[in-house]
């Protein structure tokens, strides 16, 4: 298979298994999904699904997130981890978005990326995902799909994104995100890995990782 040949049998697979794509995090508008982004790092999505809705009930908005002293905010958000961080986070970017965007969340990366805690990462899924822009976030998943598929070397996160960008066609980057992380969790776990079930790796794999993996199964 040429490289070319690859990336369309990864795009055609994808799509078969996901003509319908759901969004991982429950929200019902950019600042919800923009709060519920910020609470996923290093927190499952379940866990953010379940977490969410308590935080919301008191607060949805800006206007009423400013209402909660951090302190209020960090007990509720505590079974996310890192909760004084992101409390203080969510608290800062409240407030910054009052002042300075009428509550509004920025349809600008650059705009996105100076709100406290908010990376490149979590201001490319807003873009991406409230916004409609293409942008292509790089979870876990993806880096180790993208280093497995041997589409990337795996070296840091930003030659992940760089990668993907350059070899998928941009109108199709907000899908194929969320697929890749779909296919994951589903086919290409990092643990309990069946690479029977896999068939984007085992049709296209990195010849090393298909070599260890072999090794390791009986």
């Amino acid at each position: 298979m040429t490289k070319k040949e690859k990336i369309q049998f990864v795009i055609d697979t994808l799509n078969q298994l996901y003509p319908e794509i759901p969004i991982p995090l429950d929200h019902k508008d950019p600042y919800t999904l923009l709060i519920a982004v910020l609470l996923s790092a290093q927190c499952t999505d379940v866990r953010v699904n379940q977490i969410t809705p308590l935080l919301f009930a008191k607060a949805d908005n800006p206007y009423d997130m400013v209402k909660l002293s951090v302190e209020e905010i960090k007990e509720i958000i505590k079974p996310c981890g890192l909760s004084p961080m992101k409390s203080k986070g969510i608290y800062g970017l409240s407030q910054i978005l009052i002042e300075k965007h009428n509550g509004e969340v920025p349809q600008s990366f650059e705009a996105l990326e100076e709100l406290p805690a908010v990376g490149h990462k979590t201001a490319s899924v807003v873009m991406s995902q409230a916004f409609g822009v293409p942008a292509f976030p790089v979870d876990t998943h993806i880096h180790r799909l993208m280093y497995r598929w041997n589409l990337s070397d795996g070296k840091s996160v930003q030659k992940t994104e760089a990668d993907a960008k350059k070899i998928f066609p941009r109108e199709l980057w907000n899908d194929l995100h969320l697929q890749i992380i779909w296919y994951g969790r589903e086919y290409s776990p990092a643990r309990g890995w069946n690479l029977e079930k896999d068939i984007i790796t085992k049709t296209i794999g990195r010849s090393s990782v298909l070599k260890e993996y072999n090794k390791k199964t009986p």
